[in-house]
C-alpha cells in the first residue's frame, strides 16, 4: 500500500495561509497537522470495501443467471460424449439463454448446468455465426435472469466483472476494466462483428459465451475471444449487437441480411481519375465475380466494375457493403452508383435474402 504524506507550510506572518518560504529558513510544517498514516489506510481499505462491495453484489445478482452450456456429440447415441463447453447467460424467467455460436454450432445435444446443480437438456433456437451469438433454451419457468445494459455508454477505463465456466470450474469470476471500445473482429463467413469491447479481463476456454458485466449487474456484453499467448487482452460482442440479433432469432432462427449475389475486392482508386471525376474517396470495391441471376446480374453489375457508393454512402471496402446490407430491408430498391471505365452509372438492385 502507498501512503502519501502531505506536508503544508505556513508562514505565520501571512494570515490567509499560504504557503510562503523564508530567505536562509528552512521548510518548517507550521501550524499543520500531517494526517495520521492511519486516517489514509482507513480511506484506502473503504475504496476496497466498496469495490468488493460492488462485485459481491453483482455476483450475487447476475451468478445464478449464469449457466454451463455442455455440447455433445451425436444425438443417436443415448448418452452422446461431451465435446466442448462454455458458458450462456438466462435473460428471460422461462429459459432463453444468450451464449456464443461458436460453443454450441453444430451440436448433436445440448446440456445446461445451473449454479445449483439443476441439469436440463436444452434446444437451439438459432444462431449467427456473423456476430458469434446464439439463443438456446431449457423447458422451465421462474429461472434466474439477467438485465441487459446499454453497451454503448461505456467508457475506457469502467469496471467490468465476467462470470463464467473457464476450463470446466464453474461460476468464476474475474475482474478488469475496459481496455478498448470500437474494435472489430472477423467473424464466420468474413462479416466484420463492429463496436466489440476489449478489457483486461483474464478469460479461459469455457468463458465463451459468459456475460460481461457493469458494476450494476447490467449485462453489457457476451464474453467471445482471446488472443493466443496474450495476457490482459479479452474481447466481448456488445450487448447492442445481441439485442439487435435476439429477435431475429427468436422469429426466423437466424439473422436476415440482404445480398447482392457478387464477389469483390477493395482497389485503390486511380488519383488523375478521382480528381477528374471529382470523387471524395481513395478506394472502391471491384466487382470480381456476379452470380446469373442473382440481384448484382439483374441491376446490371458485371465484372470489373468498382461499386463507388450505395444510396449515397461511400463505399471503400468489402465490409462498408455488408454494413449497408445488414440494416437495409431485403427487397428494398437501393442505388449503386459504379464506375465502367472512365463512365459514372447509376443502377437500382434489390438485395435478397442471403442463405
Amino acid at each position: 500500500m502507498i501512503e502519501i504524506e502531505k506536508i503544508v507550510i505556513t508562514d505565520p506572518e501571512t494570515q490567509d495561509g499560504n504557503v510562503r518560504a523564508k530567505e536562509g529558513k528552512g521548510l518548517h510544517a507550521v501550524g499543520a497537522e500531517n494526517p495520521a498514516p492511519d486516517s489514509v489506510e482507513t480511506s484506502d481499505l473503504e475504496l476496497l470495501d466498496a469495490y468488493s462491495r460492488a462485485v459481491i453484489n453483482v455476483v450475487d445478482t447476475v451468478g445464478p443467471a449464469v449457466v454451463s452450456v455442455n455440447v455433445g456429440g451425436s444425438a443417436r447415441s443415448r448418452q452422446p460424449e461431451l465435446t466442448g463447453a462454455g458458458s450462456g447467460v438466462i435473460f428471460t424467467p422461462d429459459g432463453y439463454i444468450l451464449t456464443n455460436s461458436h460453443v454450441v454450432h453444430k451440436a448433436g445435444r445440448l446440456e445446461v448446468m445451473m449454479t445449483d446443480g439443476r441439469r436440463f437438456g436444452a434446444t437451439l433456437i438459432g444462431e449467427d455465426p456473423s456476430t458469434d451469438l446464439a439463443v438456446i433454451r431449457i423447458d422451465d419457468f421462474g429461472l434466474p435472469y439477467a438485465s441487459f445494459g446499454d453497451s454503448r455508454s461505456l467508457r475506457v477505463g469502467q469496471l467490468v466483472i465476467a462470470i463464467g465456466n473457464p476450463l470446466g470450474f464453474q461460476s468464476t469470476v474475474s475482474t478488469g476494466v475496459v481496455s478498448a471500445l470500437g474494435r472489430s473482429l472477423r467473424g464466420v463467413g468474413g462479416r466484420l462483428i463492429e463496436e466489440i469491447v476489449q478489457t483486461d479481463v483474464p478469460l479461459n476456454p469455457g468463458n465463451s459465451g459468459g456475460p460481461l458485466v457493469d458494476s450494476r449487474g447490467r449485462v453489457i456484453g457476451i464474453n467471445t475471444a482471446i488472443i493466443r499467448m496474450a495476457q490482459g487482452i479479452s474481447f466481448s460482442v456488445p450487448i447492442d449487437t445481441a439485442k439487435w440479433v435476439i429477435p431475429q432469432l427468436l422469429t426466423h432462427g437466424r439473422v436476415r441480411r440482404g445480398i447482392l449475389a457478387i464477389g469483390g475486392q477493395q482497389r485503390p482508386l486511380d488519383r488523375r481519375l478521382t480528381r477528374a471525376l471529382h470523387l471524395n474517396q481513395s478506394h472502391a470495391v471491384e466487382v470480381i465475380s456476379v452470380e446469373p441471376e442473382g440481384p448484382g446480374a439483374r441491376a446490371g453489375l458485371r465484372e470489373g466494375d468498382l461499386i463507388l457508393s450505395i444510396n449515397e454512402r461511400i463505399v471503400l471496402s468489402v465490409d462498408d457493403l455488408h454494413r449497408f446490407l445488414a440494416e437495409w430491408p431485403i427487397g428494398g430498391p437501393a442505388t449503386l452508383t459504379i464506375l465502367r471505365g472512365i463512365e459514372q452509372q447509376r443502377l437500382e438492385v434489390l438485395p435478397a435474402e442471403g442463405l
